[in-house]
């Protein structure tokens, strides 16, 4: 989607569209990995982010330069999603983490099996714990930022987080910071945040 730092839905200085404009293009993998972890699809995946981005752009004007722009972005993609395809139940379910496991790449030391049972671990969670950890343990929101894109309570945020990471822990056989290999995409999920299971 070619964006024009004139266009007529984005209102102040050019040197102001263009930052904004690379803003959106420098968040498009982390709203598209957001929006695979939502819907379970690909292909609606690149749909939603794409018109979540249409919807930033056009409302340019209501974005507050200095603030984050990613928690903006975010709230944009969650509420687009909510309303577009939430509403006509055209969520897939991704038991075996096949849609998951295009969130994030595994590190090369660790093994395809624990990337693989990671991600099918992560399909098992609730929507509204994923979307939490995935917000705060992947994304690197703080739970502040979380739950303002979630549109509820700090505390709300901290709870489905630990909840997750307690799931988590439970479906990988996880009892203490020795099973979990270093370095890796679960360990990130799993112990990142002050709060999680083993922090």
């Amino acid at each position: 989607m070619a964006l024009d730092p004139v266009s007529k839905g984005n209102k102040g200085n050019g040197a102001a569209s263009v930052a904004f404009r690379e803003g959106l293009i420098g968040e498009m993998p982390n709203l598209r990995a957001f929006a695979i972890s939502l819907c379970g699809n690909i292909h609606q995946a690149d749909d939603l982010v794409q018109e979540a981005l249409l919807k930033a752009w056009t409302n340019a004007e209501s974005f507050t330069p200095g603030t984050n722009l990613r928690a903006w972005l975010f709230t944009i993609l969650r509420n687009t999603y909510y309303s577009l395809y939430r509403r006509r139940g055209r969520e897939v379910q991704d038991s075996d983490g096949i849609y998951a496991s295009r969130i994030a790449t595994a590190a090369p030391q660790e093994s395809a099996l624990e990337m693989q049972e990671f991600r099918v671990a992560l399909g098992k969670l609730s929507e509204e714990h994923r979307e939490a950890l995935i917000l705060v343990g992947a994304s690197g929101f703080s739970y502040e930022e979380a739950a303002e894109v979630c549109g509820v309570a700090v505390g709300t945020v901290k709870s489905r987080v630990n909840r997750a990471r307690a799931k988590l822990s439970e479906l990988l056989g996880i009892t203490g910071p020795a099973d979990i290999g270093s370095g890796g995409v679960s360990d990130s999920v799993v112990k990142r945040a002050s709060g999680g299971a083993f922090s």
